[in-house]
């Protein structure tokens, strides 16, 4: 665009000592030249503004659908906004949530495998196979009461 914009100020001030026709047709040339540049330059601006603006807006809505905090901030600062940092804490309570849900997951297997033999099944197996999901699920719950103590857990339900 510089140089649209200087060939134009040139065919002006040639245009302007010479005082003739051919000048100042170059001049409108270049004018016109310089006008498609700008529109150019400018629309694609534009564009880029509204591409930006959709990207957030998508953004915002996938983490609307999945929970999170919208990142509007993040996008107008042009960093990255911090919601929360995990902690080591959270990290090894997690991995030992998952392992009691593992642990259901394997007497529910249990159950129906004894469940499936029908009068043949053991009932002490299956009893404590039962028992073991009512201890597991209690240690769960301990493990994600909130920090006050007997408070119930507050939260995001995701579907």
């Amino acid at each position: 665009m510089t140089v649209v914009l200087i060939a134009f100020l040139v065919a002006v001030i040639f245009a302007a000592n010479h005082n003739d026709v051919v000048g100042w047709v170059v001049a409108v040339v270049s004018f016109g030249w310089l006008a498609l540049a700008a529109f150019v330059v400018f629309s694609i601006q534009k564009a880029a503004k509204r591409a930006g603006e959709k990207l957030t807006e998508a953004q915002n809505a996938f983490n609307a659908a999945t929970g999170r905090a919208p990142s509007s901030s993040a996008a107008d600062h042009g960093g990255t906004r911090v919601v929360a940092e995990r902690s080591e804490t959270d990290e090894i309570r997690d991995l030992k949530l998952d392992h009691s849900f593992k642990i259901v997951q394997v007497q529910v297997r249990v159950v129906e495998d004894e469940r499936a033999k029908g009068d043949a099944a053991d009932q002490d197996t299956i009893n404590r196979a039962l028992e073991t999901i009512a201890i597991t699920a209690s240690n769960a719950r301990d493990m994600i009461k909130s920090a006050g103590g007997d408070e119930p857990v507050s939260g995001t339900i995701i579907d």
